[in-house]
């Protein structure tokens, strides 16, 4: 009978590590420096799987992005309904509701897993940690400007997806620096996709000077509607970040592969279209 039990309890102990055996984990709370002298960009269709222990981040417009893991899963960010012309459903959306163009209040009930950036109640907030193994998606509430020169607290979220060893985030809609709290929940930030609007989030001199804090080797910049703000905040970036403009609307990266500089990359959106 003891070895029975015995024999149970390693079986109940084995259990939450089988749950992990299909994410390589991530460092997103540990200091951790990029490997020096490797390529990060390789260019590829957002159809064709993604490389083993990578992930493929595609600009697809404003400020939604997909990411494609190898084992097939897909998440797209700040979801609006609409993400051009495919029968792809995603298995995970984030969205926010600063505006119309972050959230739609109609998701097709077909996706699995679709997570609001903000709570039930005005001002609540919301929790956010999905495990689906080989992904982990979490959120940090940060605070909005309401409609009414107001303000909504906790009604924003930046998302984080840990995947294939990296932390991916992407900022949202976010209004205001984060504070100490906010930082330290966020972690290490591989690579981040940042609004760099200028005024419609934050201040491009805050956002600038949010990224420098966080430190993350790839920094993808989105939310920008004119090349005069997209270039304002290159220059305010220069002078810490390589800038690349590969010309591509997507691009795939790993740990192995992270650029030995902080590197801003510029993606160019384009809609999904599903191979004819």
């Amino acid at each position: 009978m003891l070895r029975i039990c015995f024999a149970a309890a390693l079986c109940l102990l084995a259990l939450p590590l089988a749950a992990q055996d299909q994410r390589r984990p991530s460092h997103c709370f540990a200091i951790a420096d990029a490997a020096p002298g490797l390529t990060y960009i390789h260019k590829a269709s957002w159809t064709e799987p993604v490389p083993e222990f990578s992930v493929r981040l595609q600009y697809i417009a404003h400020a939604s992005f997909l990411i494609q893991t190898p084992g097939g899963l897909t998440a797209v960010t700040d979801f609006t309904g609409f993400i051009g012309n495919t029968r792809l459903i995603p298995d995970v959306v984030t969205m926010n509701h600063a505006h119309s163009t972050h959230w739609t209040s109609n998701p097709d009930p077909a996706i699995p897993h679709v997570l609001r950036g903000w709570g039930e109640e005005f001002g609540a907030g919301i929790d956010h940690h999905l495990d689906l193994g080989e992904m982990l998606v979490r959120n940090v509430s940060t605070d909005i400007r309401s409609q009414f020169s107001g303000s909504e607290p906790a009604g924003n979220s930046i998302f984080v997806f840990e995947v294939a060893g990296l932390c991916i985030g992407h900022l949202g809609h976010l209004h205001h620096v984060p504070n100490d709290e906010q930082f330290a929940a966020l972690g290490r930030l591989d690579v981040v996709m940042a609004p760099v609007d200028g005024g419609y989030t934050m201040a491009l001199p805050e956002m600038i000077s949010v990224l420098k804090r966080l430190k993350s080797s790839v920094v993808i910049p989105m939310h920008w509607f004119s090349g005069f703000s997209l270039d304002s905040f290159l220059t305010g970036m220069a002078d810490e970040f390589a800038i690349e403009r590969p010309g591509e609307a997507w691009l795939e990266v790993s740990l192995r592969s992270l650029p030995d500089r902080p590197t801003v990359v510029v993606l160019q959106p384009a809609w999904l279209r599903d191979p004819e």
